[in-house]
């Protein structure tokens, strides 16, 4: 009779071991798909919020581009020329494809940046800490650029190609016509009529123009942002601890902590960006052979000032972008993670009878 209730006793614990394994794998699952979702929302709400500036810097850094006879404009004279020539419109063009790029990023960064900081974590222990932040969100963009950059090609062509009268205008260069802009590519009306007319234009090549570029401005910026971000975590825990009575909300501190991250790294990342977005604007006219003569073109003929155009309103677009991001990570991470429970969605119904048999074991 012992030997029964010892064996009967140890399947229940046996059991009760199981369903916490798969209740566990469970919440992990829905915890994975719950970062896509939310880090995909707050990119894509960051980038509809911030879309004007972005319009801004892309047609800051690609003026000499679109016409090299004229002076460089500076922020407000930009300002005011996308206002009256295209009125609030300007500001608000390849919105669409911006919107879809950012969602994309957002969902993989966020998506995979957890899952990738436990696996170096566990494969690679002697790794420093900081380090392994800035691999994890490396790698997070980077799975993302295969969405991203075809939408940053089509947003950022639309951004500055302003009305249709204005884009198939001619230009004077010292009296003389010379060939209008839209001969560099046809006016694009929409996302898809966009895309369509590159993939028929240039094929594969024109859709992913730049793309090493990006990636050589992304890379850098994703793995500084969440190193940023954590050392910044890192000494606000060293306050907490030494000043209790200040305590603030994490979604708060993501707020803050995450908009000074990612500005500070948008500001150092700015002249990766600048040549990424010259050679993404060229089109089929083709200005620069390439990421390292772009670069030297750009400090012949402009000096280091002109790694710098529209570092501004870059910063001024992360600034807020990057804040409201972490602040929805961090709003998942108190109301998910910490408390181990799969709350507000359906599974929980499914699940709440086992939680209790395995608890009360």
């Amino acid at each position: 009779m012992a030997n029964k209730g010892s064996d009967s006793s140890h399947e229940q614990a046996s059991l009760s071991y199981r369903k916490s394994i798969e209740i566990k794998a469970t919440q992990d699952q829905f915890f994975v798909w719950r970062e896509f979702l939310w880090g995909g929302i707050a990119g894509a709400f960051g980038e509809g919020m911030m879309h004007p500036v972005d319009t801004l810097k892309t047609r800051l850094q690609s003026q000499i581009i679109m016409n090299a006879s004229q002076r460089q404009k500076s922020i407000p004279q930009m300002l005011r020329t996308v206002w009256v020539g295209d009125g609030l419109r300007g500001f608000y063009r390849g919105i669409a494809p911006g919107i879809t790029g950012s969602l994309a990023t957002g969902a993989t960064y966020f998506g995979f940046i957890e899952s990738t900081k436990k696996w170096i974590e566990e494969s690679h222990p002697n790794l420093g800490g900081h380090w392994v932040h800035f691999i994890a969100g490396a790698i997070g963009d980077t799975l993302g650029s295969f969405v991203y950059v075809p939408c940053e090609v089509i947003k950022q062509r639309m951004q500055v190609q302003g009305t249709s009268s204005s884009w198939s205008s001619f230009i004077s260069r010292n009296s003389v016509p010379v060939k209008p802009r839209g001969d560099m590519y046809g006016y694009y009306t929409g996302m898809f009529q966009a895309g369509s007319s590159i993939w028929k234009e240039q094929g594969p090549k024109g859709l992913y123009a730049g793309y090493w570029s990006t990636l050589a401005r992304d890379v850098p910026f994703a793995g500084l942002m969440v190193m940023f971000y954590e050392a910044l975590k890192d000494l606000s825990d060293q306050g907490k601890k030494k000043f209790p009575q200040y305590g603030v909300n994490s979604s708060i501190e993501g707020l803050v902590l995450g908009g000074l991250a990612g500005g500070l790294s948008a500001y150092l990342t700015t002249p990766l960006d600048v040549v990424k977005t010259r050679l993404q604007v060229q089109g089929s006219t083709i200005k620069y052979k390439g990421w390292l003569d772009a670069v030297g073109q750009i400090l012949r003929k402009e000096g280091p000032e002109g790694f710098f155009r529209g570092s501004v309103p870059r910063v001024m677009w992360y600034l807020p972008a990057s804040a409201l991001t972490f602040m929805a990570v961090e709003f998942l991470r108190d109301n998910f993670r910490e408390k181990g429970k799969v709350s507000n969605l359906s599974i929980e119904r499914k699940t709440s009878s086992s939680v209790h048999e395995v608890s009360d074991n």
